[in-house]
């Protein structure tokens, strides 16, 4: 049975999406089939660490509109991994539209997240997944509390700042009142200097859980600016070797 890992951040610019790629490129390197969804249609962006940007076709948005199935709009991406690794798993992409009026669309109609959640599961059983990550939408809405509930794990990202720290509690909150299985904490931008043990024993205090993995804040990731599978690209680098602690976590 495919495990749903649901990859949230109460703000947006958390780096979310470029985690959620890295982490999903390092789990079909080490044999999973994965599959990825990109469910923050309001501002999507992970299709670019897959070497799509500036293209364009089916996705998200054409299956929520009963136009595609959501097999059709699955794009295998396991060669951006092979490119890097050799790859014993498989990676398929949803992605979701960047045109403005599909974007405009979703904020005036909306979309039936019955059919998005009904979608997932027949994703998982067409693909025979082992783990399906899901994007979602900074904040928390109906979209991103119903694609949370029916998620095995929450992967929540943060930066060490006041508002990070209490928005998060918000959403670890839900997340508990929900009963999801697993939680999983991630701080990401750790500047340098930080120490980083006292920073995860107030992590491990405020929210009862240890951090799964502590990102240095690195130049080398910002010039990175999305090109590339990071920690594919550069493996022995710091931050790299946190986000494989992170997949580890992930591994089914």
């Amino acid at each position: 049975m495919a495990r749903i890992v649901s990859v949230h951040s109460f703000r947006g610019g958390t780096g979310k999406s470029n985690l959620t790629a890295n982490v999903a490129a390092l789990l079909a390197a080490g044999g999973a089939r994965v599959g990825v969804v990109d469910t923050d249609i309001q501002s999507p962006g992970i299709h670019v660490l897959f070497g799509l940007e500036g293209t364009d076709g089916a996705g998200l948005n054409d299956f929520l509109w009963g136009t595609r199935t959501i097999t059709d709009v699955a794009i295998d991406v396991t060669d951006r991994v092979a490119a890097h690794v050799p790859v014993a798993g498989s990676l398929h992409l949803v992605r979701a539209s960047v045109q403005a009026n599909e974007i405009a669309r979703v904020l005036h109609e909306g979309y039936d997240v019955a059919v998005l959640q009904d979608g997932l599961r027949e994703l998982v059983a067409a693909l025979d997944l082992d783990v399906l990550m899901i994007d979602t939408h900074p904040g928390l809405n109906e979209e991103t509390l119903l694609s949370i509930m029916v998620s095995d794990a929450l992967l929540v990202l943060m930066r060490p700042d006041r508002q990070d720290f209490e928005g998060t509690a918000v959403t670890v909150g839900v997340a508990r009142r929900l009963h999801i299985p697993e939680l999983l904490l991630v701080v990401n931008k750790v500047p340098t200097g930080v120490d980083r043990a006292d920073l995860a024993a107030q992590v491990a205090e405020t929210y009862g859980t240890e951090p799964a993995g502590l990102l240095p804040f690195t130049e080398d990731v910002a010039r990175n600016a999305s090109v590339d599978l990071f920690a594919l690209a550069e493996p022995a680098h710091p931050w790299s070797a946190e986000v494989r602690a992170v997949a580890a976590r992930l591994t089914p």
